[in-house]
């Protein structure tokens, strides 16, 4: 493990964030190692994609810093957090509708930290390989069913190079056999040396991927670490069981 992979890729401190009056998060501190593969999960309300979009800039926080690679990025629009390597995915696939899967990926490819038109060309096959979706190339992004959008939102994502990728409920909606289809293409991207932040309530997928879990209540983290003690943490129990057991 070098040392570089053991500095904070990705980190936030003193994360608040308001929508009117109402307090979304609050005092969130979160870090993670370029070789990490983090679990997020929490009931809902819990602030967990308000938080991943304060992460890649698509919200600004109240307060409080998001660093990137070590550099304060708080003020960086997302456009340039995803030329940057901190790309996402979003929990309802957005394809580009009128344009085919081929265009959707390459348009990600091309609008990347990727320099020039051919790399970016090979960079939009690659994705799209290794997300199983090159025999629908050329079908139009509007007729895809569930899994294939989702296949498609992560390849656009892979298309950009990134080196933290965050995933928001990839396998939600998806039964056993297709979410375990995604999980090995996460498995393998965790292989190459992408780090993963991954907000999910299927937790026994996350598991399979992800060596630590945070747990967020009320826009607050209430727990972080080992995913087995995680989840077994009394404050973890309440929050999603009102403390039965």
């Amino acid at each position: 493990m070098s040392e570089a992979s053991r500095e904070s890729v990705l980190a936030a401190r003193g994360v608040h964030k308001h929508f009117g009056a109402l307090p979304v998060l609050q005092d969130v501190d979160f870090s993670m190692h370029g070789d990490e593969a983090v679990g997020i999960v929490g009931p809902n309300g819990a602030g967990k994609t308000t938080f991943l979009s304060v992460l890649v800039g698509a919200l600004s926080p109240a307060s409080g810093t998001v660093t990137f690679r070590g550099r304060d990025v708080t003020a960086l629009p997302a456009a340039e957090r995803c030329r940057q390597g901190l790309v996402r995915t979003h929990q309802i696939p957005r394809p580009f509708n009128g344009m085919s899967v081929f265009e959707n990926v390459f348009v990600a490819a091309a609008n990347s930290r990727r320099y020039s038109r051919e790399i970016a060309y090979q960079g939009a096959l690659d994705s799209l390989a290794l997300t199983g979706m090159m025999k629908l190339a050329n079908r139009r992004a509007e007729t895809l069913g569930l899994l294939d959008r989702k296949r498609l939102e992560l390849a656009r994502a892979l298309a950009t190079n990134p080196e933290v990728l965050l995933l928001d409920e990839i396998g939600g909606g998806l039964s056993d056999e297709e979410a375990a289809d995604l999980v090995a293409v996460i498995r393998e991207l965790r292989r190459r040396g992408i780090a993963i932040v991954w907000i999910e309530h299927i937790v026994h997928l996350l598991l399979q991927v992800t060596g630590r879990l945070v747990c967020m209540d009320a826009g607050r983290v209430i727990a972080d670490g080992d995913p087995e003690e995680v989840m077994s943490d009394s404050a973890v129990i309440e929050a999603y069981l009102g403390g039965a057991r």
